[in-house]
């Protein structure tokens, strides 16, 4: 059973930066896509950034372009979200999430694209942004 575990939210002024954390155990992580989905209150889910294990693609929010910078490290099956800039609407619970490559052998843009269909989940981290 594939777990995530999620670490690195916290409280930030704007401006600042925080890394987000993402573990992955169960399986083979080069086997895997994974992004970063967040939701702020009464909103829905949006994908923030996402990259591929095996060929290290990645897609990012356009929102996140040039702010935010994910990453993949293998050694440790950890995936990082970087976020610099932050700012007040950034503000949300940030989920880690995760789907098999294999069903994806196209590619994984609709992953970015359509937040909510990733298989697995992690229990989320709060990324706070004070004005």
């Amino acid at each position: 059973e594939v777990q995530l575990v999620e670490s690195g939210g916290g409280l930030v002024q704007a401006g600042g930066s925080l890394r987000l954390s993402c573990a992955l155990s169960g399986d083979t992580f080069g086997d895997y896509a994974i992004g970063w989905v967040r939701q702020a209150p009464g909103k829905e889910r949006e994908g923030v950034a996402c990259i591929s294990n095996s060929d290290k693609s990645t897609y990012y929010l356009d929102a996140a372009k040039e702010r935010f910078t994910i990453s993949s490290d293998r050694a440790k099956n950890t995936v990082y979200l970087q976020m610099n800039n932050l700012k007040p609407e950034d503000t949300a619970v940030y989920y880690c999430a995760a789907d098999p490559l294999y069903k994806w052998p196209w590619g994984i843009a609709n992953l970015q694209d359509y937040p909510t269909i990733w298989t697995y989940w992690g229990q989320g981290t709060q990324v706070t942004v004070s004005a």
